[in-house]
């Protein structure tokens, strides 16, 4: 048990340095790739450039300054901003980790939940009505870009009918820390998270339908029906517990990609000043420091997103589990 946990361990750390390794080679090895000359400005002088150079190490062979950024980044944890001198990079991560997983907890909250019902009342009667209505709202969730419903979302409760008695309760756009105010955090975060969550209701409850529908021919299930079982708890008790594994896949990689910074476009919507929206600023600007440490946060939960996945598996599927 130890040796596998050991094992799995040694490759999430491998591909994190690999991960590593090429954002800086992207960013800082690329030929014509010159962080000093973006630091300076475009008319700085070679005196300046060199200055540059010299003040942020980038006069230093590409495998020291590769090695300096990781000491920096990981061990001591004083890499600072190329923008803003003096500000370190690593507290603005953990200022706006908070923000972007709470958006994205509270927005799989929604989405598992919605794509669960919706996914199973269409997989009771496939091809009724009620079935083809969810699947039609399903493909409707997945239509609409995010940022499109975000700005449609923000015109009717911000500004139209902002004082009605139906939207009277939402704050300002922003982020309000859960320690300063747990009620406003909560309504800070509602249509946010259910605008983010939108897309994936549709997808997920689409996946499901599929795969309750194809683990209903199979043998274990004839067995099931063939005890007496009523069609309800063959689904629900046999059908549902397998047909988890798709919907645990796409969990496991669209969780970890979202908390990385993928609910950029609703951050910036929304205002929310989390990762996403951090990693686009730093990408306008070009903010070597903060993009390589937004990477790094980014891969560290997309890798471990996975190896929680291999390890549901096990839970979910006792297929897996006696392989």
């Amino acid at each position: 048990m130890i040796r596998p946990l050991f094992a799995r361990l040694a490759q999430m750390l491998f591909v994190m340095a690999g991960i590593s390794v090429i954002t800086f080679a992207i960013f800082f090895a690329t030929p014509g790739a010159d962080p000093s000359a973006r630091i300076a400005g475009r008319n700085a002088t070679p005196e300046t450039l060199a200055a540059v150079r010299l003040s942020f190490g980038l006069d230093q062979p590409l495998a020291v300054q590769y090695g300096l950024l990781m000491q920096r980044l990981f061990v001591t944890q004083d890499l600072t901003s190329f923008m803003n001198r003096g500000e370190k990079v690593v507290p603005q991560i953990v200022a706006a980790t908070p923000v972007t997983l709470s958006l994205v907890g509270g927005a799989a909250l929604l989405w598992v939940g919605g794509a669960l019902l919706f996914g199973v009342l269409a997989a009771l009667r496939p091809g009724r009505a009620l079935d083809r209505g969810l699947m039609v709202l399903g493909l409707v969730g997945i239509s609409m870009p995010v940022y499109w419903l975000g700005a449609v979302v923000n015109l009717v409760t911000q500004s139209r009918f902002h004082d009605s008695a139906l939207f009277s309760w939402v704050p300002p756009l922003g982020y309000i820390a859960f320690a300063d105010d747990p009620a406003g955090w909560f309504r800070a975060l509602v249509l946010p998270s259910f605008t983010l969550a939108v897309f994936y209701v549709g997808l997920y409850s689409r996946v499901l339908r599929s795969a309750l529908i194809e683990a209903q021919q199979q043998d274990y299930i004839r067995t099931a029906r063939a005890k007496g079982l009523s069609e309800r708890r063959v689904l629900l008790a046999h059908a549902l517990r397998t047909s988890l594994v798709s919907v645990v896949t796409l969990f496991g990689l669209d969780f970890g990609a979202l908390v990385g910074g993928g609910a950029l476009l609703t951050e910036v919507v929304f205002g929310l000043p989390g990762i996403g929206k951090l990693t686009y600023d730093a990408l306008q600007t070009l903010d070597l420091p903060v993009i390589m440490a937004t990477v790094m946060y980014a891969s560290f939960f997309v890798v471990a997103a996975n190896a929680v996945v291999d390890v549901l598996y096990a839970f979910i599927d006792p297929r897996v589990r006696d392989a």
